[in-house]
């Protein structure tokens, strides 16, 4: 199946309202057909039962939107038939990955239609309790869906009784406290019940003992908004766009030196050339690409050269080397100290690391600390060397995937860019002193400085 660029505007999926307009009012949202569809399944006029929405989510090929791609639908089929107690519905606006900043879009933006995502998934799943959790960090983020949330109930779009149908449905704003850790699924969950953010040993999964000890689901807040629009249209409708393992739509977070960053939805399969050039406007002028972060700071780098070869689903990522992730597109203009880059994302896992797993706690501080040397021109012999075995030997070893987010770009930008850690090491310097690129804003002493735009640049 070929993948279809869907049509801009109100017949997009998630974006479906005009960018830079007062979009996120519960009048707003009616007049796109608000609420419509969840008055129609809990009236009993478009599904039979909760199972065949769940079979529709299935059959649409809607995959996890937060990182890992896993089917919605089939996640929603593990929970037990005779669950210990009442369901429950999470889900998770902890989006603390660097690079990533499409869910805050549809919080600020559309938040409405996440929650009557909410309404639809917890009818789904027979949960009568739905918990959005929000990073810390994104307070407008967190007004804005507390307030959406208070004008849905004050309508009769939540609550007891929906529409006279019988069916609650109780949603409720949980604020973090700014931790990356509790972006994976479990952490967030021991945070959620007021512990301190550290993820479980799994099995037990979630859906069999999650949140409170009930079975819950997970989902991001991407998935969950889009459920709104499969649940409406229907599984084909979705599948319009995409491809037939990548099906649907998809948020892409776009930073970096181009002419347009910012927040785009476009079919699965969308070649990243295409996103680089018709939606973002190309590369700011004088900046040539030098290298590619298709899905946030967590995933393998590439170079120009294969970066334009990358088609914006998870399988052409596979095929060249990388990951599709949670769509953090971070563009890395010509003239970009990798060592230092790797650097800047070295320091965020060590800070972030939970400390729980020795492997993850010792290991990010270990590779931040070789990388740093090499930068600052005391690198020793071998010193590349032994911070891809220590990379090598963290991968795969931690309770959750923290230590491999720190692995899996070290290994790649040694692996992609290594002539330029050697020549760190060979000049005993940075080569890139005092060279800086115009679009990264950097001054004084060589250090990175926050960008006017932060999201121009993600070293700041």
């Amino acid at each position: 199946m070929e993948s279809n660029y869907p049509v801009k505007g109100k017949d997009q999926v998630l974006l479906n309202f005009e960018r830079g307009t007062e979009s996120w009012p519960l009048s707003s949202y009616l007049t796109r057909g608000g609420y419509s569809t969840a008055k129609s399944v809990l009236s009993g006029g478009k599904y039979d039962s909760p199972a065949d929405l769940v079979g529709v989510v299935k059959a649409s090929g809607l995959r996890g939107r937060g990182g890992a791609g896993f089917p919605t639908g089939l996640k929603w089929s593990f929970l037990p038939k005779e669950p210990s107690g009442p369901i429950q519905l999470v889900v998770n606006a902890d989006e603390s990955e660097p690079g990533t900043f499409k869910d805050r879009v549809i919080m600020e933006e559309n938040p409405h239609q996440l929650i009557e995502g909410c309404v639809l998934s917890c009818w789904a799943i027979e949960s009568a309790s739905c918990y959005i959790y929000i990073r810390g960090e994104y307070v407008p983020a967190i007004k804005r869906m507390v307030a959406a949330v208070d004008e849905a109930y004050a309508a009769g779009h939540l609550g007891e009784d929906i529409y006279g149908s019988g069916f609650t449905c109780h949603v409720t704003v949980h604020s973090g406290a700014g931790a990356y850790i509790c972006g994976e699924e479990t952490g967030l969950i021991e945070s959620l019940e007021g512990k301190k953010g550290q993820p479980r040993i799994k099995p037990p999964f979630p859906a069999v003992y999650g949140v409170f000890g009930y079975p819950t689901i997970v989902n991001n807040v991407e998935s969950i908004a889009a459920v709104t629009y499969i649940a409406h249209a229907g599984a084909d409708s979705y599948r319009q766009w995409g491809t037939e393992k990548s099906a649907g739509t998809k948020l892409f977070s776009v930073s970096g030196p181009v002419k347009r960053p910012g927040v785009y939805e476009v079919a699965m399969g969308y070649p990243f050339k295409d996103l680089l050039e018709n939606e973002c406007g190309g590369m700011l002028d004088g900046v040539a690409l030098k290298a590619l972060i298709v899905g946030g700071s967590s995933v393998p780098v590439v170079n120009a050269e294969k970066a334009l070869k990358i088609n914006m689903d998870y399988e052409s990522c596979a095929e060249n080397d990388t990951l599709l992730g949670s769509g953090g597109v971070i563009v890395i203009g010509e003239g970009t100290c990798m060592v230092r880059t790797l650097m800047t994302l070295l320091r965020f896992y060590h800070h972030e690391s939970c400390g729980q797993c020795t492997p993850c706690r010792e290991g990010t501080g270990w590779i931040e600390r070789i990388v740093t040397r090499i930068e600052n021109g005391d690198a020793r012999s071998g010193d590349i060397d032994e911070l891809y075995r220590i990379a090598d030997n963290m991968e795969l070893r931690t309770i959750c995937t923290l230590a491999d987010a720190a692995a899996w770009p070290t290994k790649s930008f040694i692996e992609v860019f290594r002539d330029e850690f050697e020549a760190h090491i060979e000049q005993g310097k940075c080569p890139h002193d005092n060279q800086f690129p115009d679009h990264l804003n950097l001054r004084g002493g060589g250090k990175p400085q926050r960008h006017a735009d932060p999201e121009h640049a993600f070293i700041a």
